[in-house]
């Protein structure tokens, strides 16, 4: 991979070690090590001098694999243990084998920040990858890199999303335009990948014409096994553009904005075959890369990130027709409930078209900056393909467990299921994510199983962080917390040795670099929402008001509250900091 130090793209990573990197090099042990001189010369009196760096040794005998699932975009109530209407009987089996986490936080509310947060144990302000269409560096050390080093296999099937969807010679991606499509080149292409020794990579939703690497090269070869011919997958999707998707960022937005208008338009039944969709190839790669850990007496660290239920809300027969519309019940929502709302929020019921231009910044606007129109048997009809496309997904997470199970890695196995962050469908009268900070934003499902080790059938309130789920990973994996992750670990609340270990979480939405930033701090009751450049923000009271009807930032009787949940927020957005560079000496 390109070597970004030039455009200073890594930050405070040297030349040499970015070059490391870049070639899939292990991340050092110790920090430290990466500010060492790469020149041979200085390097070796380093060693005469402070002699070699030890090696990192697991601290715990017998290292559990580790099983990380993924949704993209789940609601966190939409789950069969807390919304009967929806049939999910493997996540549920999941839930009954393990605990249930109630109170786990994004970091982000959309993709690329939080899915860099998950691997590298940092807030998006830390990692670099702020925003959609940013894009985390190569050359970042994440969890596997660290879990690497103490032995393990690791291996990402599914959507990744680190990098955006263009580039440009400072700034290149693999997820973009036109190399996505390249199917030479993904065909050579396995990783290593963000330390991930081997990658299963494909970046549509649905029918989108993002379709290509190694998922197109996937269908190509099923299809000619079966005697057809090998490119007709591409009648399953949309046409990619036939311009430069990089030309300018002008063009990128429109290209942008016509795929999400026809997303919006077409949704229902996808006439792709089911044995083709998405899911059955993440499950059918996520089984081959545990079965390639075992050849190797390797412990491992699979990812399957799924891409459903994330929108365009289009699933496969029968499970297009699974829920009926009229079944689907909508949130009861205040007619009045965004009026007490900061602006932006009141400007998606009653803003002109094109209110959020105003927001945008680098030619790039702000996720969710529309009009969101209230048509109840839209809502209805997306609700019930929502439903469809989780209870799909949920096949074949069931088709994961059971050749983990067959496979007899079950017992030793850590497995975790989350979503990267949440959706709306009619609740607060809003219809997409972005630049909003409530629960249905915010708050994200979470399991953990592990048999003997985690609690079983227990639901717990403990307060946990997208951000903590790398550092408690390596925990368990006998692997010390590196201190560039500023998460923290939650492995005794997993594991029911501790009621909690949190007092607050922290999100952050820094979507535009200087048009739009917004914070969160969430305690146990309270949530407060702060905004750059504006005097307005959010103050609930989630025990009194749980669905977040009554912003009470301008009450008269919660402003000295608020003082102190803002105090309190300074407190731990300080705290959060790290001091990845320890003291070695006294001056």
């Amino acid at each position: 991979m390109k070597n970004l130090s030039k455009n200073n793209a890594a930050g405070f990573w040297t030349a040499g070690i970015l070059a490391a990197f870049a070639l899939g090099a292990a991340v050092p042990a110790i920090i430290p090590q990466v500010f060492q001189n790469n020149v041979p010369a200085v390097q070796q009196e380093y060693i005469k001098a402070f002699g070699k760096q030890p090696a990192v040794k697991p601290n715990v005998a017998n290292q559990p694999n580790i099983l990380y699932i993924t949704s993209d975009q789940h609601h966190w109530l939409r789950m069969g243990y807390n919304d009967p209407t929806i049939k999910t009987p493997n996540l549920d089996r999941l839930a009954r084998s393990g605990s249930i986490f109630d109170r786990a936080y994004t970091v982000n509310p959309v993709c690329t920040p939080t899915r860099a947060s998950m691997i590298t144990g940092m807030y998006p302000s830390q990692h670099g990858a702020y925003a959609l269409g940013t894009k985390l560096p190569e050359t970042i050390p994440t969890i596997a890199n660290y879990l690497q080093e103490v032995g393990y296999f690791s291996a990402i099937v599914g959507k990744a999303h680190f990098m955006p969807l263009a580039g440009n010679a400072t700034y290149p991606s693999l997820e973009a335009y036109p190399v996505l499509q390249d199917l030479d080149f993904w065909e050579k292409y396995h990783g290593p990948f963000y330390g991930f020794e081997h990658a299963e990579l494909a970046r549509p939703h649905g029918d989108e014409s993002h379709v290509g690497q190694h998922y197109a090269i996937w269908m190509e070869r099923k299809l000619k096994s079966e005697g057809k011919d090998p490119k007709s997958w591409k009648k399953w999707f949309r046409k990619p553009p036939k311009e430069k998707f990089n030309e300018s960022n002008e063009r990128m937005r429109e290209i942008m904005e016509e795929n999400a208008a026809i997303g919006e338009a077409q949704y229902g039944a996808w006439n792709i075959p089911e044995p083709y969709h998405l899911n059955a190839w993440i499950a059918e790669q996520t089984n081959a890369q545990i079965d390639a850990a075992m050849k190797r007496n390797k412990p491992f660290f699979v990812w399957a990130s799924f891409f459903d239920p994330h929108p365009p809300y289009l699933v496969p027969e029968p499970w297009a027709s699974m829920y009926k519309p009229e079944d689907m019940k909508l949130p009861e929502v205040p007619a009045d409930d965004l009026d007490d709302m900061p602006y932006h929020y009141r400007m998606t019921q009653s803003g002109p078209r094109g209110w959020g231009k105003q927001f945008e910044e680098d030619g790039f606007a702000v996720h969710g900056f529309t009009r969101h129109e209230p048509d109840k048997e839209k809502q209805k009809k997306d609700m019930a393909l929502y439903y469809g496309m989780i209870s799909m997904m949920d096949k074949y997470i069931g088709n994961i467990l059971d050749h983990l199970e067959q496979s007899g890695q079950l017992d030793n196995t850590i497995i975790v299921f989350t979503t990267d962050h949440g959706h709306h469908i009619g609740t607060h009268h809003l219809s997409a994510k972005g630049g909003f900070a409530m629960e249905e934003d915010l708050r994200i499902p979470f399991i953990v199983s592990w048999k003997n080790k985690v609690p079983a059938g227990k639901r717990n309130n403990a307060l946990i962080s997208v951000v903590d789920f790398a550092p408690s990973f390596l925990t368990l994996a006998g692997r010390e917390k590196p201190l560039t992750m500023t998460g923290v670990d939650v492995s005794p609340v997993w594991l029911g040795r501790s009621e909690k270990v949190r007092d607050w979480v922290i999100a952050e939405n820094h979507f535009q670099r200087t048009k739009f930033y917004q914070k969160s701090y969430i305690e146990n009751r309270y949530k407060v929402t702060w905004y750059m450049h504006s005097d307005e923000g959010e103050l609930f009271d989630l025990q009194n008001d749980p669905h977040e009807f009554k912003n009470l930032w301008q009450s008269k009787q919660h402003q000295e509250l608020k003082l102190k949940l803002l105090h309190r927020a300074m407190q731990a957005d300080m705290a959060k900091e790290s001091c990845w560079m320890p003291r070695v000496g006294p001056a």
